[in-house]
């Protein structure tokens, strides 16, 4: 191989290694921040999952309290698609039945959706993040998989929660 080949080859494996940094950076979600204050927002409904019977049972099992911003309760009362900066939590507490009680027993994880058009295009214009535990890092790898679960709501603007008067 002469070193003008050598020397082309170098240069064509440095473009396609470039590239590929580029795609993969272009498919990192953008962060969506821990939520602070979030109990502070409107509460939306509380639910408790608590046998096999419901599907969701393995994974969403527990005391559920969701909450949305102000800037999307307008739209969750009136059933319309949400602006952009709304946003819902989901905290998913572990329970415990205790004298015919059912008693929160520590979070699970907190789930929340943010809705901004331009950056989640591919998930109805929400970005979701998946907050375990107490912990404030997100852990969401890929958003497909909580928007795979709200995709059947795209009349509701893909928000699985309603209002109730």
């Amino acid at each position: 191989m002469t070193s003008r080949t050598r020397v082309l080859l170098l240069v064509f494996l440095a473009g396609v290694a470039g590239l590929g940094a580029l795609y993969a950076q272009a498919q990192k979600k953008p962060a969506i921040p821990f939520p602070l204050g979030y109990r502070k927002w409107t509460h939306v409904k509380t639910m408790v999952i608590f046998s096999k019977e419901n599907k969701l049972f393995d994974r969403f099992g527990g005391l559920h309290n969701v909450y949305v911003n102000d800037l999307g309760w307008l739209s969750l009362q009136q059933g319309k698609t949400y602006p952009d900066g709304s946003m819902l939590a989901m905290e998913v507490d572990e329970i415990r039945t205790f004298q015919g009680a059912i008693e929160p027993r520590g979070r699970k994880a907190l789930y929340v959706m943010k809705k901004n058009s331009k950056l989640y295009p591919a998930t109805g214009g929400w970005g979701f993040e998946v907050f375990p535990g107490y912990q404030g890092a997100g852990s969401l790898k890929d958003m497909k998989e909580c928007f795979d679960c709200h995709s059947s709501q795209k009349r509701k603007d893909y928000v699985n929660s309603y209002y109730v008067e």
